[in-house]
């Protein structure tokens, strides 16, 4: 069974910054072998990708947060990161975590607001 916890949402001030973390409870799967992305949600919209790092390490951002956002992963503690930086009212919504395109954790609620 496998399992994603995110964390690390928060309400922050336009300009600030944020470091989303996600766990995975992930010992039936082989992680190292998976890409891992991070979705947005905003409210009243479609969860869509901001991030994505391929198991080979290639990454692709969103066009509204390439500059500012960075994925990351740790293969040996099978976390997955987005540091979110210079964030702006538009980055507000619930994050999400995936692995594999397959696997999804419940989400955490990112409110960038003044």
């Amino acid at each position: 069974q496998v399992q994603l916890v995110e964390s690390g949402g928060g309400l922050v001030q336009p300009g600030g910054s944020l470091r989303l973390s996600c766990s995975c409870a992930c010992s039936t799967i082989p992680f190292h072998d998976y890409g891992v992305e991070w979705f947005r949600r905003a409210p009243g919209m479609q969860r869509k990708s901001v991030a994505r790092l391929s198991n080979a390490g290639t990454v692709t951002y969103a066009d509204s947060v390439k500059g500012r956002f960075t994925i990351s992963r740790d293969n040996t503690r099978t976390m997955v990161y987005l540091e979110m930086n210079a964030l702006r009212p538009e980055d507000t919504g619930v994050y999400y975590c995936n692995v594999g395109a397959w696997y999804w954790g419940q989400g955490t609620p990112v409110t960038v607001s003044s």
